[in-house]
């Protein structure tokens, strides 16, 4: 049987005065688990708190959807502890060797806290560190899980203009050939100064149109013209020029012209080279476009994270919250309408690094769940006083008033078992309440709106 002794090499039982200890074991039953065997299951009341005397207890269990696995050794204290409001066990154990555990049940905690205060306090100090424990864990498993969720998306937004720029760089090694070919066939023709002049000439103002590509219905028109303009020279295996000239905008006008002061054999060079320079221009605007975009995305990478700069610093709001969105294109272009309603002047306010666009993350990357993937968002900014005030909202179905209550509570969650941890929302408002700030929500069918408030720089006024 379990004596003063065992306890007393215990920390939390060290230095407890001897009547306390008597009292403490003539409450509670010893029991013997042999290895291999469980202890307690997943599911059974949570009736009682334990303390292992010998051996080692193994816990294992799910819980936001990942399975974890631990050794509960002698010496330790665990199940529930006084003032926990935990019902029903959430894991199984298991003894891992032949073990003794000493057992006090749930319905004499009030008798604890009266007869051994000393000790109740140590015990709630012990609850205290595991749940921030638990809840470090936690956060760190949800950002992971945001991290995770955006670099898939992140890759995903940096391929496609990767995968273009590659496709279209493979291409114009073909169009390479192409036109040079052409340019060969054409320099074999005896031409004017004149007739070499217009050809170049032609070529360049074609190639160095940057408009916008006509409708398709005037696309199809036009290479209906072209077309017909090319077999009526009997030009026609030619009909593949039409297409990419049509898309270029190119009027039927223009290539009339050629024949007016070239022969057809020449007209057909120049042409074929024409085309040539002009897919050259089409794929060298795609590659540029494609980098651009990998550009802007590595900035706003850089920006989001705020990589290579100082932890602390006056961030410009709305381009805070447009990096954000830049970051989260990958969801928003599957069917969600931004609207956008920013305050005109520059509003700043002192950051914390990233942690403002780990707000604008989870707002956002909420109310497009909300939605479903398919709806408006709305992005707002004010001033209002020394306070700047971002609104995101969205036309989702809302939030419930017996779930808005909670909204903002550690481990709330209202998503499926697995998708979430419910630390999202807790994290949003630490983290505007460290920036000095506070957060409202708004919530009707078809109209959520969460308002963040944060003071302006160098403007610190006391908001209630």
């Amino acid at each position: 049987m379990a004596d003063k002794a065992e306890l007393r090499r215990i920390e939390i039982f060290a230095d407890l005065p001897e009547d306390q200890l008597d009292w403490f074991l003539s409450q509670t039953h010893e029991l013997r688990v042999k290895a291999g065997d469980m202890y307690s299951r997943q599911g059974d009341p949570a009736d009682f708190m334990f303390i292992v005397l010998e051996g080692q207890i193994q816990a294992r269990g799910e819980i936001g959807g990942e399975t974890i696995v631990f050794a509960i050794n002698q010496g330790d204290i665990t199940g529930v502890l006084p003032f926990s409001r935990m019902k029903q066990f959430t894991i199984n154990m298991r003894a891992m060797t032949d073990s003794r555990i000493l057992q006090y049940p749930v319905a004499k905690f009030q008798d604890l806290v009266q007869r051994m205060p000393e000790l109740t306090h140590r015990l709630v100090g012990m609850m205290s560190d595991r749940i921030r424990e638990t809840t470090r864990i936690e956060q760190q498993r949800d950002r992971l899980a945001a991290l995770g969720k955006l670099s898939a998306g992140l890759a995903h937004e940096l391929n496609n203009p990767a995968s273009a720029a590659r496709r279209a760089t493979s291409q114009l090694r073909d169009v390479m050939k192409k036109i040079k070919e052409a340019s060969h066939n054409l320099g074999r023709r005896v031409l004017t100064v004149e007739q070499k002049a217009e050809i170049e000439k032609l070529e360049t103002s074609l190639a160095q149109v940057d408009t916008p590509p006509p409708d398709p219905l005037t696309i199809s028109d036009l290479e209906e013209q072209i077309d017909s303009l090319l077999r009526a020279h009997d030009l026609n295996d030619l009909w593949m020029l039409s297409g990419e000239m049509a898309r270029r905008g190119v009027q039927p006008a223009i290539i009339a012209s050629l024949f007016t002061t070239l022969d057809v054999e020449t007209a057909r060079a120049a042409l074929v080279r024409i085309a040539a320079s002009l897919e050259i221009a089409s794929l060298l605007n795609e590659i540029e476009g494609s980098t651009t975009r990998i550009s802007d995305l590595v900035r706003a990478i850089k920006e989001y994270t705020y990589m290579d700069q100082s932890p602390v610093q006056n961030v410009d709001i709305v381009r805070s919250l447009e990096n954000t969105l830049t970051i989260m294109n990958h969801k928003l272009k599957r069917g969600v309408d931004v609207k956008r309603d920013y305050e005109k002047i520059p509003l700043l306010v002192d950051s914390f690094g990233s942690e403002l666009n780990q707000v604008w993350t989870n707002l956002i990357d909420n109310a497009i769940d909300a939605m479903e993937g398919k709806g408006v968002l709305r992005v707002r900014t004010c001033r209002q006083d020394g306070w700047v005030m971002v609104e995101i909202g969205d036309s989702g179905p809302g939030i419930p008033p017996d779930v808005e209550a909670h909204i903002f509570e550690p481990f709330f969650t209202t998503k499926k078992v697995g998708e979430g941890t419910g630390l999202g929302l807790d994290t949003v408002q630490r983290i505007v309440k460290k920036h000095r700030g506070n957060i409202q929500l708004d919530s009707a069918p078809g109209d959520t709106r969460f308002q963040v408030w944060l003071p302006l720089a160098a403007e610190a006024p006391a908001k209630s």
